[in-house]
């Protein structure tokens, strides 16, 4: 059998290429979520590739393709180190080995060519975006005619792994999604989001939960827990093992948390001054009513930490200071690095979004979702592709990708200003710029000691940039705030249960927060440079805090409200059951 020869074999492929029609081809057959990022990028006159590095690239591509060749012609079976390509199929077939390994070289070289782009640093991040999005998504491990894995599956079954992944697919499809977990293993309220407790208040945005004590005694001052609108809140009472919620009820906390309500067209005109104002400063009131008391220890998780401060500063500019403590889990204050959400946010896509949005409508949670799951797609989009469909796997029961899957969306208006004075321009970390409920908001302004949270691999709100915060909050009082750095990303970071003793954080109490005491600010670097690392959960540092800020030992609270705040339901209420689309 006679060799090809490779410059042949990449001749044609090669001017494909070069050729940016049909890169714009290739790009517009990847789902995207709306608002493509990647639309028009190829038109811009800044982006090229000098002929030179194209022919270096090529010529690379070429010897390497060469050596690939030659060892499958002589039995040589590749090396596969990716995980994708982990079963021993791939491997026992060379074919499929010569595949992968094909595959893998070919994508070495589109991320090559798109790294040698010549563009603006934005416009070479949307581009390796979406190369990456194709890459990902032209994987044989995708397909059936190409994936040895599902093809042996295939003929164990004696079919039924199609047939059942076909039914899957369909059942998808219905859904308007991919399944990640067994969805009919999980009920809100009866299996996750238990933590008992009563619903004592509720408006057109939001329900109030007040939790059951479960200490005879209980820290004066009560913890109000403000979770991410864009999310449900039960990312933070999943189940009993692993409750933020149910934690911080054990550690003698009186406990409120708001449940957003998933928005529908009657909600479509509100905005963020709204969520401000009838969300955040209504509960503050509300909890105040109940607890008889000033000073709360206030609590923000991602979008919902940015909430609490912007409400905060929106208060203390009206002479009001109910802040006994913050903290901020993962949350955005600097929007200085916006992590891999960044490929998202320039003026054309935020104009787009505005035109369709900013007078009326609804950001849909099947949007959001794609949205986040575009950044990972082999783990979130298909991983689950080859399982349940190629070979006809049910997805196991996992709480937190249930959670995952129970989506929300925002208010147009809402969502709009977020993109813009946050994302965009960065002004909410400028003193006086903004106007929110009417008042100007300077989150230096704020009062009150910090806890400030952060996931060393989130890719969300990457660490430093909430690190950021330290140097926003307490100026004049920098040593009030304490940073905690945890290990993984910005669900698993967040949620590592105490009891469980997994993963690790650090801290640096010599630098406190985010300087020592007439020095200059930390930098995030430095603050790492001299922190400690500890086994085990943050919580318990957490926990502490919460404890320092609390106020006297009382009697726990006898029965869920008061007078002009009766019961209305059980926990979780009814609330956080609607989904989204």
């Amino acid at each position: 059998m006679n060799m090809p020869d490779p410059q042949m074999m990449t001749k044609e492929w090669m001017a494909q290429i070069s050729n940016p029609e049909q890169w714009k081809t290739w790009f517009n057959m990847v789902p995207q979520p709306q608002g493509n990022p990647i639309a028009g990028i190829l038109q811009d006159a800044g982006a090229s590739i000098k002929p030179e590095a194209i022919e270096q690239l090529k010529n690379a591509y070429v010897a390497k393709l060469t050596g690939l060749w030659a060892d499958f012609m002589a039995g040589k079976v590749p090396e596969l180190k990716d995980r994708r390509f982990a079963a021993p199929a791939w491997h026992a077939s060379p074919l499929s080995a010569f595949n992968a390994a094909a595959y893998l070289l070919n994508a070495e070289f589109l991320s090559a060519m798109a790294d040698a782009v010549e563009a603006t640093p934005h416009q070479k991040q949307k581009i390796a975006f979406a190369v990456q999005q194709i890459v990902d998504a032209m994987s044989p491990a995708n397909f059936l005619a190409t994936n040895p894995d599902a093809q042996q599956t295939l003929i164990e079954t004696k079919g039924e792994s199609l047939a059942k992944g076909l039914s899957n697919m369909l059942a998808d499809m219905q859904k308007g999604r991919i399944s990640q977990s067994d969805e009919s293993a999980f009920e809100v309220g009866r299996n996750v989001a238990t933590t008992p407790g009563t619903v004592v208040f509720e408006n057109a945005l939001f329900q109030l939960i007040q939790y059951t004590p479960s200490t005879p005694t209980v820290h004066q001052r009560p913890l109000l827990m403000v979770p991410p609108c864009i999310n449900k809140f039960y990312i933070l009472d999943l189940q009993p093992e692993n409750s933020l919620v149910r934690y911080a009820v054990e550690q003698g906390n009186t406990v409120f948390l708001m449940s957003w309500r998933n928005p529908d067209m009657s909600m479509q005109h509100l905005t963020w001054d709204d969520y401000v104002e009838q969300g955040v400063i209504e509960a503050i009131k509300v909890t105040q009513d109940i607890s008889g008391q000033d000073k709360l220890n206030m609590f923000g998780f991602c979008v919902g930490g940015t909430i609490v401060s912007t409400a905060l500063a929106v208060l203390k500019a009206r002479g009001e200071n109910p802040a006994a403590s913050l903290t901020l889990l993962t949350t955005f204050l600097d929007f200085c690095d916006t992590g891999a959400l960044d490929v998202f946010i320039d003026e054309p896509q935020v104009a787009l979004r505005e035109q369709t949005l900013a007078k009326g409508g609804l950001m849909s949670g099947r949007d959001l979702g794609s949205t986040f799951s575009s950044l990972r797609p082999n783990d979130l989009v298909w991983n689950y592709v080859q399982s349940n469909y190629l070979k006809g796997k049910e997805p196991p029961a996992f709480d937190l990708l249930y959670w995952n899957g129970d989506g929300t969306g925002l208010p147009g208006p809402m969502f709009c200003w977020y993109l813009r004075n946050t994302y965009l321009e960065n002004s909410l970390k400028v003193p006086g710029k903004l106007t929110v409920a009417g008042e100007k908001v300077d989150l230096s302004s704020i009062d009150a000691p910090a806890f400030i949270y952060g996931s060393r691999e989130d890719h969300i709100v990457p660490w430093g940039a909430a690190y950021a915060s330290t140097a926003l909050l307490n100026p004049k009082k920098p040593k009030a705030n304490r940073f905690i750095l945890g290990a993984s990303g910005h669900i698993a970071g967040v949620i590592n249960p105490a009891s469980k003793k997994k993963r690790s954080y650090w801290s640096n109490d010599a630098g406190k927060g985010a300087r020592t005491a007439k020095a200059k600010p930390l930098t995030a670097e430095q603050w790492m440079e001299g922190a400690t690392e500890h086994v085990g959960s943050w919580w318990p540092e957490w926990a502490a805090f919460l404890a320092e800020h609390g106020g006297a030992q009382v009697k726990a609270p006898a029965k869920p409200g008061n007078k002009r705040h009766a019961a209305i339901e059980p926990a979780p209420g009814r609330y956080v059951k609607v989904r989204a689309d």
